[in-house]
């Protein structure tokens, strides 16, 4: 497999705290990756571990085929969780300064910032103060930064976070052109539901470890097909005291069943007590997988500091 990126036994502690903790994984070039976890997890620093803004205790890390420090930087676009702009520079003079970082000649840069400001609907505003724009018009201008100079990989630290409806899916479509366009997208995430919408491979972390690692069907295909949302009168309430019945999770409108049996014995079950408006047999969700793996280990966690 050609990989854009590829970590091997990677780990990185800060005294007694080991952030990275023997990460391996690889990133398939021209394919997006789901980088997913708790907040505090560990994914941002590995994120500047792949950016040699850190470096590892141990390990290995490869950048587009080259595994020297800093080799590949200017080859990568990098969008940090702390977003941060200089407010007293116009938007197009920021978007010419963060290209000529990347060696983006003057004319070259002037063109695709203008273009991206139009594709995104900012082209009003390219002789505005950064300080004059809202928040979200500031994210879509470091987003710009972030793409301008062409790279080749694109490393995204919670792209979605703040963003208005309108907004995601505006990066959302983005982000897959991006890929269309044959460049690599690493993004991290605490939202589920976006790795499962965005991701050809994904990667979840929990205390730094890898706790799992391949497609989201490979991922699901562990967990088989034990999952029943449903939709029935009583909501979650019908569901009490069924057996076989393991776990419900109320999303208000339908329930996630995790069910020990054949679902058609909860089926029957269910209507024998109430209307049953919907019933389908589903692979979990990555929320379901990742409370799984991480819902004893932090209710413990809970405990001990009560």
């Amino acid at each position: 497999m050609d990989a854009a990126v590829r970590l091997t036994d990677v780990t990185k502690t800060y005294g007694a705290h080991r952030a990275v903790d023997a990460l391996s994984f690889t990133v398939p070039r021209g394919s997006i990756f789901g980088f997913i976890g708790p907040n505090g997890s560990g994914k941002t620093t590995t994120l500047r571990l792949i950016l040699h803004i850190l470096y590892p205790d141990s390990g290995g890390i490869e950048v587009l085929g080259r595994a020297g420090r800093r080799a590949a930087n200017d080859r990568v676009g990098y969008l940090p969780e702390e977003r941060g702009l200089y407010r007293k520079m116009t938007v197009r003079r920021v978007l010419a300064y963060y290209a000529g970082l990347k060696g983006m000649g003057a004319r070259d840069a002037r063109r695709e910032a203008a273009a991206w400001l139009e594709r995104l609907g900012l082209a009003a505003w390219a002789d505005r103060k950064v300080e004059a724009l809202s928040k979200g018009m500031q994210q879509k201008v470091q987003f710009i930064a972030t793409v301008l100079a062409r790279p080749e990989l694109v490393i995204l630290d919670e792209p979605f976070s703040g963003l208005d409806p309108v907004n995601l899916e505006v990066l959302r479509e983005v982000i897959l052109e991006l890929k269309r366009q044959g460049i690599t997208v690493v993004f991290s995430s605490h939202d589920m539901s976006k790795a499962e919408e965005l991701s050809d491979t994904i990667c979840m972390i929990y205390r730094g470890r890898k706790v799992l690692d391949g497609t989201l069907e490979q991922i699901q295909d562990r967990y088989g097909m034990d999952t029943v949302r449903v939709r029935a009168g009583g909501g979650a309430g019908a569901l009490e005291g069924i057996p076989g019945v393991q776990k419900v999770r109320d999303l208000g409108q339908v329930q996630e069943v995790r069910y020990g049996g054949d679902p058609q014995e909860l089926l029957k079950a269910l209507v024998a007590r109430t209307r049953v408006e919907r019933f389908e047999v589903a692979r979990p969700s990555l929320h379901d997988i990742f409370i799984r793996i991480a819902g004893p280990a932090a209710a413990e966690e809970g405990d001990g500091g009560a």
